[in-house]
């Protein structure tokens, strides 16, 4: 179905104005040098409208929907008036002496922001996330940076009733997550450790149940060393994961929390010489004739199975440190 426009000849004595609106907080309209509050536009459904359309900027948003998002099933029995009503007096304040010629145009049936006349806040959130999607690390992120800072306050924050922002709030959420994945994801890439780490933290913060923040946070950990966070990290997501979802980490998790061991147990102190023998015995046990195919063993426990001695030594050995440490464990607790 094509969209018409109205097609009247345009007025020569008003210059057509052009629109700078922010959504994240609080409205605030910038028509040149004027700058327009949330209050000074006519009134709560007036402004209500306008949020709607640069909600959907540049798609049409047609009378019966308007009707059906402002009043739901209380609306007035001259609602189609009432609403017309109100987008004129809209008009009046968004392009004062052009009528129905600006940014605000009236299609077959509804009402459509013009996209070349208009610039949202939430629009440039939208393309510069999506230009970041389609970028190699180093130019991807400042333009997610910059995504990110425009979305610091929250979506609508003068409607905070209404189920049409509480819906519009909720899909930017899971986009504003996602940006802050690819943020992680991209720091990581080139390098920048610390801000890789507090985007996924921020991720899943909003989130925590997403496999995809959690892999950006374990990965970051391990990459910079911190292999015992790393560790409790991969805990704190395979007991979320299990306890609510029903489900185990993936592979790409799994791998991690194995690197994460081996890279421990080849530490020093208590808790490597633990997870050293725990790993002895687990790759005793893998290494087995009726365990099934041969596994490599990390380092540590690699040479403990090198020595000279026999299986029960070893396997006594390991089970001596485990039952010490559990025992000092037990004795401070």
């Amino acid at each position: 179905m094509t969209t018409v426009f109205e097609t009247r000849a345009q007025p020569t004595t008003t210059a057509i104005a052009h629109l700078n609106v922010h959504v994240f907080g609080n409205l605030t309209v910038r028509r040149g040098s004027v700058v327009l509050h949330s209050h000074q536009l006519g009134g709560p459904k007036p402004r209500q409208i306008l949020e709607i359309l640069l909600v959907h900027l540049g798609l049409p948003v047609s009378k019966d929907r308007l009707i059906e998002l402002l009043w739901g099933s209380n609306a007035p029995v001259e609602a189609l008036p009432t609403l017309e009503s109100y987008v004129s007096v809209l008009r009046r304040h968004l392009q004062p002496g052009a009528g129905k010629f600006g940014p605000l145009q009236t299609t077959t049936g509804g009402y459509v922001l013009d996209r070349d006349l208009v610039d949202v806040d939430l629009d440039q959130f939208d393309v510069l996330l999506q230009r970041a999607q389609k970028t190699v690390p180093s130019l991807a992120y400042p333009l997610l940076l910059r995504a990110l800072n425009l979305a610091k306050a929250p979506l609508l924050g003068d409607e905070l009733v209404p189920a049409w922002a509480a819906e519009a709030r909720d899909l930017h959420a899971a986009r504003l997550t996602g940006a802050r994945i690819l943020a992680s994801e991209t720091a990581a890439a080139l390098h920048r450790i610390d801000e890789a780490l507090e985007f996924a933290n921020r991720a899943l913060a909003d989130e925590p149940f997403n496999e995809r923040a959690w892999t950006a946070l374990i990965l970051g950990l391990e990459t910079s060393g911190r292999h015992t966070e790393g560790l409790q990290a991969y805990d704190r997501c395979r007991h979320a994961m299990r306890n609510e979802l029903g489900c185990a980490p993936g592979p790409i998790l799994r791998a991690a929390q194995l690197r994460l061991l081996n890279a421990t147990a080849d530490g020093d102190g208590d808790l490597a010489d633990v997870l050293s023998a725990l790993l002895m015995l687990h790759d005793r046990l893998r290494l087995s004739p009726a365990s099934g195919p041969n596994i490599r063993p990390n380092a540590r426990a690699a040479s403990i199975l090198a020595r000279p001695q026999p299986v029960a030594e070893s396997i006594r050995e390991a089970t001596d440190v485990v039952t010490s440490f559990l025992r000092r464990a037990v004795t401070h607790a």
